[in-house]
Parts: structure tokens; sequence; C-alpha cells
């Protein structure tokens, strides 16, 4: 019997890894009671595209590397990226996240920066890491960033300076924008010229005004209704000085879906990188081989934290499910809770859908004892593979009988 386990992370509870394997130890427990000998358990972590894409890299032959980069504050931090052949796999929030803020605040470290003044610096350096360990093609995972600089940090991360009218570099942050008086691409990455890059992302944004980056997702990062205002002004100054420097292409990209994700470094990727934007987890089920992998299965079991109305836009399970269902494989799904209905639950291709809250209905207590609680249904959906009961109709088995 061949089980792939392919989850994304429990966000605030377990990473995919961690989600694979106390899923991997229920199973395994109920193969030993059920005397089940020839149980082969494939763990492939999944993300789509943002926070936990590294570690779908790893798992999937990645090797992981370190490099001291700039954090968001200005403070240095210790960020991974992934490396395998001439690609890397880099997850932004490693570098820049808005994570890293609030790890600073709560360690009682200065972390002055907010909205306004975040930079996306360290990722362009963790690029420029990519590159000195030989890497040509470089996957670009956004979300969780701190930033709303429109990537001009990423830029100068990559050799660019920005200037005001004085000849003076700029300050970090996206507010500072608003004095930029020109870009000198004189001292910038010389490797770009043959260097390709994927923007990994859901995110269908527009750079500037009200469904632009910092109107929509500044809020999430601290920006007042007043800082909103500031910081478009100040994207909208980045977007006409560049178009001085490199052409049409920078209005142009400003519109490009997908510009306005991780405070604009969408834009800057696409605009000067010619970055190419894919769904997120198109990208992570490519290069961790899924399709492939899931030959011989017998089940996937894929989830995330929370399985709802979100999850059908794109979300990593729809994409796992779609994988098992070309490959004629049945699919379950665990997670934290689930609000799907048992018909969403049915039209997504889920055979069944397991909620952690099936077992404990504390939420609370489902993200402090996630683990245990995802080996017990490791436990139940062994036996029930061993075993099937009669379908309840309902799609979703509460209370699980463990």
């Amino acid at each position: 019997m061949r089980i792939v386990i392919a989850p994304d992370k429990f966000k605030g509870s377990l990473s995919a890894p961690e989600v694979c394997s106390h899923l991997a130890k229920g199973l395994q427990a109920a193969a030993g009671t059920a005397h089940l000998s020839n149980l082969d358990i494939v763990r492939i972590p999944v993300a789509d595209g943002g926070e936990g894409t590294l570690d779908a890299a790893v798992g999937s032959g990645f090797t992981r590397r370190s490099a001291t980069v700039s954090g968001p504050t200005g403070q240095p931090v210790q960020a991974d990226f992934a490396v395998r052949g001439h690609e890397a796999v880099i997850e932004m929030a490693a570098a820049s996240g808005l994570a890293l803020v609030r790890q600073a605040q709560e360690g009682g470290r200065p972390a002055s920066a907010d909205a306004t003044t975040a930079t996306s610096l360290g990722t362009g350096q963790l690029i420029r890491a990519a590159l000195d360990a030989g890497c040509r093609r470089i996957i670009l995972g956004v979300g969780g960033s701190a930033n709303t600089d429109g990537g001009a940090g990423l830029l100068q991360g990559l050799g660019a300076r920005f200037l005001d009218a004085a000849g003076n570099e700029l300050p970090a942050g996206g507010a500072a924008l608003a004095t930029l008086d020109r870009i000198d691409f004189t001292g910038f990455e010389p490797r770009m010229v043959d260097t390709r890059f994927v923007l990994a992302s859901d995110v269908d944004n527009p750079l500037l005004g009200p469904e632009g980056a910092a109107a929509v997702f500044g809020p999430q990062k601290g920006a007042t209704p007043q800082d909103i205002g500031m910081l478009d002004a100040a994207l909208a100054r980045f977007v006409e000085v560049l178009a001085r420097e490199i052409g049409a292409r920078a209005v142009k990209a400003a519109e490009a879906p997908g510009a306005g994700a991780a405070g604009g470094v969408g834009y800057a990727a696409i605009a000067v990188l010619a970055a190419t934007r894919r769904p997120g987890i198109d990208v992570v089920l490519e290069f961790t081989d899924l399709a492939h992998r899931l030959a011989g299965a017998d089940l996937v079991i894929t989830g995330e934290g929370s399985l709802d109305e979100q999850s059908l836009l794109g979300k990593t399970p729809m994409g796992v499910a779609r994988a098992a269902a070309a490959a004629g494989i049945p699919v379950v799904a665990v997670c934290g809770r689930t609000t799907l209905t048992p018909e969403q639950q049915r039209a997504s291709g889920f055979r069944q859908v397991y909620p952690l809250t099936a077992l404990e209905p504390k939420v609370e207590v489902c993200i402090t004892e996630a683990g245990s609680l995802l080996e017990q249904l490791g436990k139940y959906i062994l036996r029930e593979l061993a075993n099937p009961a009669p379908a309840d109709g309902t799609g979703t088995k509460e209370p699980l009988n463990v």
C-alpha cells in the first residue's frame, strides 16, 4: 500500500514537513496494529508560493543554503534559500518578512520599521547569494512581506542606487520614494542578463490605486489611511522615474496582474527582472515533481490549517487534488478546521475531509496539540483505507472514532 502525503503548513502551528511527519507516524502506528508490512509512505511537503515554499524545495531535493542579509528593519538576519543545480528557490519572507519585524518586537530588539520604512533590500541580497551559488534560474516566492517599497529595496540589493535631486541616496522604505529623482543602474548586477526569474504568486493586484499594493496590503502591515495615500503617491513617483530609465515597460508593468504582490516587489520583478508570474501552487508542484511521484499511490493526503472558501481559489489542497484526480488516485484532506459544505468538499474532489475539530472542538487546543491530533487522524485514515466503511454521504466524518 502506497500513500502520498502532500500538505501545506498549518499556519501558526506546524510546518508542512511537521504535518507530514505526524501523519506518517499515525499511519505507521495503525499499519503495525493492522499487520500491514508493505506500507510505503511518500512525504512531499508543498506550498502555494508563500511561506513554506522553501521547505517544499528542500523536501524535494534542493540543498538549503544560508546568507546574512539586511532584514526589513535594516538589522542583519540569517536567511535561508535553496539550490538544486542552477536553480534556486527564494522565499521572500525569510529575508523581508513581516514575521521578522514581529519577532524583533517580541524579543525586545529595536524594530523601528513600519509600513512606510520597511525594506525589501534583503531579498535582493539573497538573490545575489543565489547568483554566487551559480544559479541562473530563480524562483521568487513572495508572501508575508513587511515592505511597501515597490521592490526598490530588492533592486538596491542588486546594485541600483535610488537618488534624490541632490544626488543623495534615499533612505529605506516606500515613503522615501516620494523624493526619488533618478535611479542609477550603472552598478546593477551584470549577471541579471542571463538569469531567468519566476514570480510565484497568486496575487493579481496592480501596483497602484484602490486595488494596489498600499491600499490592499498596507493595512496588514500597520499602514494608516494617511500612510496608504502617501505610499501610493510615492509608488507612483517610482513608476514615473523608472519609466525615464527603462522606458514604457515600467508603466505597463505597474498595471500587470501581480505587480502589487509583496508590497510591490512583484512590480520590480516584472518591470526590471523580466520575471514571469505563475500561480504559486503550479510552480511548487512542478519543482516537487508531484505528478510523477504520485505513480502507484493508493491514496493522497493533502491539507492546510484552515480549509475554507479561500482554499478553493487555487490554494495548495486544490492543486494537489487536481494532480491526484488527473492520476486517478483518491485524495482526502486534513485540516485544523473547515468551513466548506459537504457539497463543496465533494466538488473539490476530496473523498473525505478530516478536521482536527472533529477530535477536539476547542480551536486553541487544535493549534497547540496539532501534532498529536494529526497522529490520531493518520491512524483513522489508514484503518478506514484498509477497512472501508459505507459512505455516510456527508463528506466529513464527525465525530471520528479513533
